[in-house]
């Protein structure tokens, strides 16, 4: 029995939690903007909590989809949908469980949360079939990944302000940035298999792109600085991002696999910086 927990709990992607705090960081950051620093606690609860879900359905959904691919790549092949530790039929009801648990926790905010809700469950749904015919999965992974960001606008101020979609722009490049560093540590088996991924798309060019995208993102996040009055420690952060990115690009130099995993990994870091950049914006603007 705890044998056949441990792989739902895998399937899940419990014991790799980067995705979901990958996913829990630009939430945050939608959260304390649209609360102007102090959102409501039952909305803070609801959207973590949403998004724990989320991001649980998400993975079992891309197991779903990615059974027959699975047994044949390196990283992936002991995940339990590949190995016959957990059935296909046993799947597909753990996803629509936690899409229903997660449904449940959207009809505590209003109708227009509930109504983009709907949009994002479609998203993490689809998500995983873009890998077949585009080279560009990541940009839909990163509004899926972001679509908590006007969720959270909407659940604050009943309505999604300029600011969100800002924030969810900036997050579908950072999605691209971090997404194409994980597919680089695949690329080979991803090739053999005919999955498609940006790092396949990139070629040689993928150290250089990633670097522009790089450069793009923290531009984005100093011009939502000037265009919304930000205050100095939304600088510090955004510079702190640059930091981060350099040290990433450096380390990846060789496309060692470990090392673009790595990389993949210190992007936690680039979240938390941002997450106290808002804090510290709203602590000096007084809202503390």
């Amino acid at each position: 029995m705890t044998q056949h927990w441990n792989a739902y709990w895998r399937l899940m992607r419990f014991d790799k939690p980067i995705g979901m705090l990958l996913l829990l960081w630009p939430t945050w950051w939608a959260l304390l903007f649209a609360g102007e620093g102090l959102p409501t606690v039952r909305n803070v609860l609801v959207f973590t909590i949403g998004v724990v879900l989320m991001r649980a359905a998400g993975c079992v959904m891309n197991d779903i989809a990615d059974r027959d691919f699975d047994p044949h790549v390196e990283r992936t092949r002991q995940r339990p949908l590949a190995s016959g530790e957990i059935s296909l039929k046993q799947a597909i009801g753990l996803f629509l469980t936690l899409m229903a648990l997660a449904f449940l926790l959207v009809l505590l905010t209003n109708l227009l949360t509930i109504k983009l809700a709907f949009i994002g469950a479609l998203l993490a749904a689809a998500y995983p079939f873009f890998k077949r015919f585009t080279h560009l999965p990541q940009v839909v992974l990163g509004i899926a990944f972001g679509w908590g960001i006007p969720m959270a606008f909407a659940a604050e101020n009943a309505q999604v302000l300029p600011l969100a979609w800002g924030l969810l722009v900036v997050n579908t490049v950072w999605s691209v940035i971090y997404d194409t560093l994980y597919a680089m540590v695949d690329r080979d088996d991803d090739l053999a298999v005919g999955i498609k991924s940006t790092a396949i798309l990139f070629g040689k060019f993928d150290i250089l792109i990633t670097g522009v995208l790089m450069l793009f993102m923290v531009g984005l996040l100093l011009a939502l600085g000037a265009w919304f009055e930000l205050t100095w420690p939304w600088y510090v952060a955004s510079l702190a991002t640059l930091a981060l990115f350099a040290r990433q690009l450096v380390s990846i130099r060789g496309r060692d696999r470990n090392a673009c995993f790595k990389a993949f990994l210190n992007n936690n870091w680039v979240g938390f910086a941002l997450f106290l950049g808002v804090l510290g914006h709203f602590a000096v603007s007084g809202a503390y």
